[in-house]
């Protein structure tokens, strides 16, 4: 993985973040710039999650607090990668601030995620993160995070 990649497949992402099933809730980073400090991910979302068997059976939203850890996922491998890839860090998410759900996500959606960095440091980063199902915003917030020793977490 170098610095001029500007879309990584699954196995790229499992190097980064260290989420798996059924946790990891990003499928596929679509474009990364990072010295735009800007990145987009993709969330397919299926009826097969598992969440969906209790959250609202019979009418099956995805919950709000996935669609807020779906961005998490993008704006913390945004945030790791803008700090330098090579070394042995992980950003960890410290807050959520401004969270709006505007629409609801269902199965057959594919979630979009734009994550735009407003802050960046050696210590970790904040950003300003949106989630679309088609051209509706689905969700939005503000998240920061800490990079810290991946031998740690």
């Amino acid at each position: 993985m170098t610095q001029l990649d500007t879309s990584f497949d699954i196995k790229q992402i499992l190097e980064i973040i260290p989420h798996r099933y059924p946790f990891l809730l990003i499928d596929k980073i679509l474009d990364v710039d990072t010295e735009a400090g800007t990145i987009d991910a993709q969330k397919n979302v299926t009826i097969n999650e598992e969440f969906f068997q209790g959250h609202f059976p019979g009418a099956p939203i995805m919950p709000g607090v996935l669609i807020l850890e779906a961005m998490a996922q993008a704006g913390g491998v945004l945030v790791y990668l803008k700090d330098k890839p090579e070394k042995e860090t992980i950003a960890v998410l410290m807050n959520i601030k401004n969270a709006k759900f505007r629409v609801q996500v269902k199965p057959g959606d594919v979630l979009i995620i734009k994550c735009e960095g407003l802050h960046f440091s050696s210590k970790g980063g904040k950003i300003k993160a949106s989630a679309y199902v088609e051209d509706k915003i689905a969700c939005q917030a503000e998240m920061s995070f800490c990079l810290v020793d991946r031998q740690s977490v």
